[in-house]
């Protein structure tokens, strides 16, 4: 019997997020016969906990709530967690002896791109290294060019849409630099997706039929929310009639709040907060809009596309892959005025969305958990 990998993954929390859901969805569908998986995780919190299989090593370095906000009496608490992360950021070999246990890795990964350095500081020299970008790294101004050379030097640094490989093989230095940046799609559990849509729920926010747009995601600036609301604004003033939901909650869920009620659309906008399963909302919507000024891989444009829901989004990273350049969904220029013609499309040319289903209906999807689990476990057996 040969033996088995050791491999150590790094993540920060596994709370609701794309990141901690493609850690999740792949470890369930590993063979466990083949791995053995330590998953580390900075705070023991999240609702991925409960699904991560059992025979993987469940290690951490701190629980409790993951903290958001800035109020005063949490703060000591945000500097303790800080701290005490940094700690073993500098003094690694503690790390590795006390939390776990001297244990030799094959591999180690980060399973996302901000582990970077926790990864590098490993101090087990002969482990292979893959660090995970699941962001547009080339929009987050962290990611100096300096910070991005420093990523070559892992052994494989996988990606999440073609876009990113280019940009990456573009500031690669030679050719083992380039052959180290792979695109792999996160996995998508299409079964799941379906059975979870199917969930009733009693608080779906509309009762007419009016054309519905949904989006879903965590309320950051990133995502682009105040750019939605004054274009649905627009578009109602010039008697294009819809609705939108927004799933989600963060730290400008109260701002967007407000410019909701500044703007007199508490008819037309719902506000949801946070929802578990936000699959049977999506399911009950027309569309899916996205009006992200940047993304990596957004997860949730697979999720609408396996329910069969037209999209309209910006041009963000991993969007031209999933969306196969425009055949399976509407991709409009990142500004305000590109989700105003995207979302007046489809509001004015009533075929249009049959035509899209259709065409969704019929498409190769690859981004289903198979196909990416398998390359997953190519990656790692060829290290």
């Amino acid at each position: 019997m040969p033996q088995k990998k050791k491999i150590l993954i790094r993540i920060g929390s596994l709370r609701h997020g794309g990141a901690e859901k493609v850690v999740v969805n792949f470890l369930k569908n590993l063979p466990k016969d083949k791995y053995e998986v330590d998953l580390l995780i900075n705070l023991y919190t999240g609702m991925y906990i409960k699904e991560v299989p059992s025979w993987v090593n469940l290690r951490y370095l701190l629980k409790g709530e993951m903290i958001t906000t800035n109020k005063p009496h949490e703060i000591p608490v945000k500097a303790f967690r800080v701290l005490y992360q940094k700690m073993f950021l500098w003094f690694p070999s503690l790390l590795y002896k006390f939390v776990l246990k001297n244990k030799k890795y094959d591999v180690e990964i980060g399973a996302i791109h901000g582990m970077y350095r926790e990864l590098l500081s490993s101090p087990q020299k002969d482990s292979k290294k893959i660090i995970w970008i699941q962001n547009d790294i080339f929009n987050l101004k962290e990611y100096t060019p300096d910070v991005i050379r420093q990523l070559f030097r892992f052994d494989r640094i996988l990606v999440i849409s073609n876009k990113l490989k280019e940009e990456m093989q573009k500031v690669s230095q030679n050719d083992r630099e380039k052959k180290a940046v792979v695109k792999i799609f996160n996995p998508i559990d299409k079964k799941d997706t379906l059975n979870k849509a199917n969930t009733p729920i009693d608080d779906y926010p509309f009762s007419n039929d009016l054309p519905t747009f949904i989006t879903i995601g965590t309320v950051y600036p990133q995502k682009g929310y105040d750019r939605l609301l004054d274009v649905h604004k627009k578009l109602i003033n010039e008697g294009l009639k819809h609705q939108i939901i927004i799933i989600g909650d963060g730290f400008e869920f109260e701002k967007t709040q407000t410019k909701l009620n500044q703007l007199g659309l508490q008819d037309t906008v719902k506000m949801l907060g946070f929802r578990s399963n936000p699959y049977p909302y999506l399911k009950k919507a027309d569309f899916y809009v996205m009006s992200s000024r940047h993304e990596g891989f957004p997860t949730i444009i697979a999720e609408a596309l396996i329910l069969n829901k037209p999209v309209v989004s910006t041009d963000v990273s991993g969007i031209k892959d999933l969306l196969q350049d425009g055949q399976l969904g509407l991709i409009t220029p990142n500004s305000e005025e590109g989700i105003y013609e995207g979302m007046k499309k489809f509001l004015s040319e009533k075929e249009l969305s049959a035509r899209y289903e259709n065409e969704i209906k019929t498409a190769d999807l690859p981004f289903v958990l198979e196909k990416s689990v398998a390359h997953l476990q190519d990656i790692i057996d060829e290290l």
